[in-house]
């Protein structure tokens, strides 16, 4: 007679909000970018959309390693290259080394999703305003000051928005590059959140620390998207010949 007890399934319920919150910010962006610029003029934009997403191809853990190997004096393109130069340079003997690095990495992996999403913003601007623009004689830095930038406003809050609250997020590349060293420099707050949780099973202070840094996070946001906004309609919006 089996007398085990049935497997509550309930519990999968928790993770719904998680679900929806991961679909609308980064689903949803992605899939309006994809429908932007899949429909593009020419062969050369396509292949230059491929070769600038290629990083964004790569596992986060894969980053790490990449620059891992990048930056070391022996056999790394970037550490030789400084060891030749006469810079001294470690990003596990130095912190200043260390969060260039990191920074570096982190430029390297995302400016794609930025460059992306500025493609998908400038293709949607429609052709009647280059043309009034040809018709008035503005040169390329007057259709660029006063139609392209203010068109990809929305766009560029949105991708401001995105990469800042991903930096709060940090965790894989660090963590493979440096694992937080030396000593404690790149140690983030998502990595000490997984330390305190996962490695010391500490649950109590890691979930009141997790909604903190929620809060701190979405307090933020709510400051910088009202900034951007009172900063983007005080811009003036006409083209100028």
């Amino acid at each position: 007679m089996n007398d085990s007890k049935p497997i509550n399934q309930k519990a999968w319920w928790l993770i719904l909000p998680v679900i929806l919150c991961v679909a609308f910010s980064a689903v949803l962006p992605l899939m309006t970018v994809v429908n932007y610029s899949v429909p593009a003029k020419g062969w050369t934009s396509s292949a230059v959309l491929v070769v600038v997403a290629l990083s964004l191809l790569i596992p986060w853990n894969v980053v790490g390693t990449i620059w891992q190997i990048y930056g070391r004096a022996d056999i790394g393109l970037f550490g030789a290259a400084l060891a030749k130069l006469g810079i001294e340079y470690s990003y596990t003997g130095s912190a200043r080394d260390a969060w260039l690095t990191v920074l570096l990495m982190d430029v390297w992996h995302w400016t794609p999703l930025v460059a992306l999403l500025c493609y998908a913003g400038l293709r949607a601007i429609p052709d009647a305003y280059y043309q009034a623009a040809r018709i008035d004689g503005a040169s390329k830095w007057a259709v660029f000051r006063f139609i392209q930038l203010p068109k990809l406003r929305g766009v560029l809050m949105i991708a401001v928005l995105l990469r800042f609250m991903d930096s709060f997020m940090i965790y894989t590349e660090p963590f493979v590059l440096t694992g937080g060293g030396p000593g404690n420099a790149t140690t983030f707050l998502s990595q000490y959140l997984t330390q305190k949780a996962v490695g010391q099973f500490d649950l109590g202070p890691a979930a009141a620390f997790s909604l903190i840094y929620f809060l701190i996070i979405l307090l933020l946001c709510f400051i910088l998207y009202n900034w951007m906004q009172r900063v983007g309609t005080s811009q003036p919006t006409e083209v100028a010949s």
